[in-house]
């Protein structure tokens, strides 16, 4: 038998991937040593048991180093698995039923998988949206502040800052294509999306702004224009809304469509779950025996 430091014998094995498939487990009752790898007590580790650890094309080398690890990692579990079927009582040890319990889970989990895959319908239109958000509004109240905004911060030594003042501000086309034009060559960052809303804290981790009211603060605040020691800031804000109102459709459209799938997922597993109970209800394939 070779310890876990014979490393000749892992050489052997691992230079050809597909020497470690040589050797089955045993199959009888007695665990049998014949290429066993390792021993804990009564368990072996065959070759056969560690085939598939070594990925196709790892040198001889660094095949030996996996399966000198895997041996090794086996032989602590094994040894603290011994160790607690020592120190636990039998009822303890019992595990046959939380086994079961986890493999029935597994499989129905597995089976409920595939029946959302095959049959769920993903389709959500804007319709059905609109009426879930009109249909429950106390679920959409704003927890933070949103804002729509434009958002350029530039190097101090970036050119044509008083251009960049004027067409931030303006909603003139031209301007706009302008600012866009502008932003790509110089800008540090930019956000030029005034359609979308965004949470105004992740606005406040790019702009060195200091408020303690933050809702005062975007009441009284249309265009904003700070700096610091290397760079300009300008914010336009659009448009905002304060927390603990009404958040805007735009803002949980796709947060509606997560929560409309998923009552489709639940009512497409539900209704398999009472297909099946009535199926073998009426065909008689269970019975109960209590009164």
């Amino acid at each position: 038998m070779h310890s876990g430091t014979d490393l000749p014998f892992f050489l052997k094995l691992c230079i050809p991937v597909c020497a470690l498939c040589f050797i089955s487990c045993s199959q009888g009752n007695e665990p049998s040593r014949e290429g066993a790898l390792a021993r804990v007590y009564n368990s072996y580790l065959y070759a056969s048991d560690i085939k598939d650890i070594v990925p196709v094309g790892t040198s001889g080398a660094d095949s030996a180093v996996l399966v000198k690890k895997y041996i090794n990692n086996w032989i602590r579990e094994m040894l603290i698995v011994k160790k607690a079927e020592d120190n636990l009582g039998e009822e303890e040890k019992n595990v046959n039923k939380q086994l079961q319990d986890y493999r029935n889970s597994l499989i129905v989990y597995s089976y409920e998988k595939a029946l959302v895959n095959q049959q769920l319908d993903t389709v959500v239109g804007n319709e059905e949206i609109e009426k879930y958000y009109n249909d429950n509004p106390s679920n959409f109240e704003l927890k933070d502040n949103i804002i729509k905004v434009l958002y350029i911060k530039v190097s101090r030594k970036a050119p044509s800052l008083e251009k960049v003042k004027k067409w931030y501000k303006s909603d003139v086309e031209k301007d706009r294509a302008s600012l866009d034009s502008y932003c790509h060559q110089f800008a540090e960052n930019y956000y030029l999306d005034d359609n979308t809303w965004l949470l105004f804290d992740d606005l406040l981790k790019e702009i060195p702004i200091e408020t303690y009211n933050k809702e005062l603060f975007l009441k009284n605040n249309r265009y904003v224009e700070v700096q610091d020691s290397t760079s300009y800031y300008f914010l336009n804000i659009k448009g905002f809304k304060i927390k603990n109102s009404l958040s805007p459709l735009a803002f949980e459209k796709e947060n509606i469509r997560n929560i409309i799938l998923n009552k489709r997922k639940l009512s497409l597993i539900t209704k398999m779950k009472n297909d099946v109970y009535d199926d073998a209800l009426s065909s008689k394939k269970f019975e109960t025996y209590y009164e």
